[in-house]
């Protein structure tokens, strides 16, 4: 077996060379797991999407670090922001608890081997679901009055723990400070209920506002009552997480085990420390040459004002790469940074070439993650010339891109 090699359920056949070969090529996702020195070759699109566990690991020690002693939410909501959570289990199977929305997914960490906490960040949507919820023994966050009126209906033989929210001030869920010890009193008074943890979520941890009026809010609400407490975020975690009234018991990192800064752009990957645990790569397939007064795709939205050379990649809006990513979004070519030209098509973007003249039909392009030459390109960024976010980016990573998973 090659030096780091894992092996994983539904390994894919290869030829001689250590190719995929065609007809495993459809079996290429959730488990499978490849040596990092093994070449890919999936046909009949090159475009592939690759998992580094390494990263992830790294992540979540530098969570570790931050946190000082708190114990970790490993938040792997919306399918490990698109990374798979099953592909990534391994990695983080090292957190104290892993958090997420949604019950399939938390029984899916069960079926994997996973016996420590499991948090439900939005509690149960309708009774039934406290089922599941006493089956699989997840705790589960509690927002509204009918999510205690469901609590104290239930009939089960294991009292739940739960984590009560306040809305400290992002309005979005939670018990307002006025009527959180009161919400308090109503759990405790449950036979349902066994343990109550305080939470809040912060809504400017990432920016110049900051946190210090949510903390206000929560401190003085939440004054003398008993339970565990969680309040930060990847932002709060990574910007403040060195003081205890902000790391308190538990943190929830999310974006930031991922590998991408949740403070972007006024601090990137690099000066937090963390490693990109995804990398979308392609090829260019086909190469131009342009004249002066040339466009290039849908609605001529580039023109060249001199002879230039362009590379089409294989890489659209269908496989996640944002549409409104227009001309001058960064990527890689062999691991030099160009830039995207003219629109976006469903299977295909436009690379400028002009000045890499070792590139051709076959270079290697990376969409964003790490090139095989080291060189880094942040998902934020991308994201950013695209107007959106990194969260975004790598959630919308589309199921008909095959997944790799690497050391």
């Amino acid at each position: 077996m090659p030096a780091g090699a894992v092996v994983g359920l539904d390994t894919p056949k290869s030829d001689a060379r250590g190719y995929i070969t065609q007809a495993a090529r459809g079996r290429v996702g959730e488990s499978t797991r490849l040596s990092p020195r093994t070449p890919i070759a999936l046909m009949p699109r090159p475009i592939l999407a690759t998992i580094h566990l390494g990263a992830l690991r790294h992540n979540l020690a530098v969570a570790r670090q931050r946190a000082q002693g708190a114990r970790v939410w490993a938040v792997v909501k919306a399918n490990a922001y698109g990374h798979g959570i099953a592909r990534v289990f391994d990695a983080l199977r090292g957190a104290d608890g892993f958090a997420l929305l949604d019950l399939a997914e938390a029984e899916l960490l069960r079926k994997l081997g996973w016996r420590g906490p499991i948090l439900l960040l939005e509690g149960v949507f309708e009774p039934r679901d406290l089922e599941p919820c006493s089956r699989l023994g997840l705790w589960h966050a509690v927002h509204t009055d009918a999510q205690i009126d469901w609590l104290s209906q239930h009939k089960t033989q294991t009292p739940h723990h739960v984590f009560l929210l306040m809305n400290s001030g992002m309005n979005r869920l939670g018990f307002p400070a006025a009527r959180y010890r009161t919400a308090w009193a109503r759990l405790n008074a449950l036979v349902q209920v066994d343990e109550i943890a305080l939470m809040t979520h912060f809504s400017d941890a990432d920016g110049p506002r900051g946190i210090d009026h949510q903390l206000a809010t929560f401190e003085a609400a939440a004054r003398d009552l008993p339970g565990e407490r969680s309040l930060a975020n990847s932002a709060a975690l990574l910007r403040r997480g060195d003081e205890p009234r902000v790391h308190q018991d538990w943190v929830r990192p999310g974006i930031m085990l991922y590998g991408s800064s949740p403070d972007y752009p006024a601090n990137g990957i690099a000066h937090w420390g963390l490693q990109p645990a995804m990398t979308l790569s392609t090829q260019v397939i086909a190469v131009q040459q342009l004249q002066a007064g040339d466009s290039v795709g849908y609605g001529s939205t580039f023109t060249a004002d001199q002879p230039m050379t362009v590379g089409t990649v294989a890489c659209g809006y269908a496989d996640g790469y944002p549409r409104h990513g227009g001309t001058d979004t960064p990527v890689l070519v062999d691991g030099q940074r160009t830039r995207t030209l003219g629109r976006v098509s469903m299977d295909m973007l436009a690379v400028d070439l002009t000045g890499l003249p070792q590139a051709g039909v076959g270079s290697e392009v990376t969409l964003w993650g790490r090139a095989a030459n080291g060189t880094l390109l942040p998902v934020e960024e991308v994201a950013a010339a695209a107007g959106t976010i990194g969260y975004e980016q790598l959630c919308a990573l589309a199921q008909r891109v095959p997944v790799v998973v690497q050391e």
